[in-house]
């Protein structure tokens, strides 16, 4: 097995290795692991995987979690189907930076993306890296985020376009969590900014540190959490990948955010994910 850096910040292409052997053999795994905490996201080609092989790989790393609104294949839980075509419009949740399913109290560990089918031209991913993002925040804003908490949403997001009773019930389901706006990496002890697409707002700014008066509060905390989860678009801190089909993606969620680039209606793009349950975030 041999890892090839793409960038200078996050990403690496892994030659020799079929994932469908990986996922019956724990040393490899053991390997790959180290790759993922060192490059974040880890790129294959070629991987003419089963179903069943991509989701006994993802879990080699843990156990797999269904999403409440996507679903998951009914012959393989926790295996998303994530299929765009001319007659499905875009969703509106895919094209923005964001950190899978921080609107869970345990965010996923990572996933394990594979293509089934895409563009001729288009529907690349990027990937940030968001330990870099707060290593080069200015020490000024580093002081200011410290012990900071925001709260993140299903019901705002996936939920948004709902009837409002539906909304609500997809509210009681997953009430929003909260997590640090810079949580730990619990395998690398790193600091990550944790906040993207699906924060709405902090929750703990409104002290007499922070605010004077109102206009203190309401323009300022959202000016700062609009700063912050702009982090994720500067270049630097990214990889951009073009999929072929039977490319697969892993990424480890903690410290990564991505984005999914629309750019190809009317065609078919069809991606399954398997998403790997987490640990609480601290």
């Amino acid at each position: 097995m041999r890892a090839e850096p793409l960038t200078c910040t996050i990403g690496a292409e892994v030659f020799n290795v079929d994932l469908g052997v990986a996922a019956r053999d724990e040393a490899l795994t053991r390997e790959i692991r180290i790759l993922l905490l060192k490059h974040r996201v880890l790129f294959f080609r070629d991987q003419d995987i089963s179903r069943a092989d991509h989701v006994a790989f993802a879990r080699r790393f843990g156990e797999l979690e269904d999403h409440p609104v996507a679903g998951s294949d009914p012959e393989h839980p926790g295996l998303v189907q994530i299929y765009k075509s001319p007659e499905v419009p875009n969703d509106r949740y895919e094209n923005s930076f964001h950190c899978d399913a921080t609107w869970r109290e345990k965010p996923p560990f990572g996933c394990v993306l594979r293509c089934v089918e895409t563009p001729e031209v288009g529907g690349d991913t990027i990937w940030v890296n968001m330990v870099a993002a707060y290593d080069r925040l200015p020490a000024t804003v580093k002081k200011q985020i410290e012990g900071l908490r925001a709260r993140h949403s299903i019901e705002a997001s996936f939920g948004a376009a709902m009837p409002i009773e539906k909304r609500l019930a997809l509210h009681a389901q997953f009430p929003d969590a909260e997590h640090p706006v810079v949580r730990t990496h619990p395998e690398t002890r790193e600091k990550v900014l944790f906040v993207n697409a699906f924060t709405t707002h902090f929750t703990n700014f409104h002290t007499a540190a922070n605010v004077r008066f109102g206009q203190d509060y309401a323009p300022a905390a959202s000016q700062l959490l609009h700063y912050l989860i702009s982090q994720a678009a500067i270049p630097e801190f990214q990889v951009r990948w073009r999929w072929k089909k039977n490319s697969v993606a892993f990424w480890d969620n903690r410290s990564t955010q991505h984005y999914a680039v629309m750019d190809y209606p009317p065609c078919h793009r069809k991606m399954e994910r398997a998403g790997i349950v987490g640990e609480a975030t601290y």
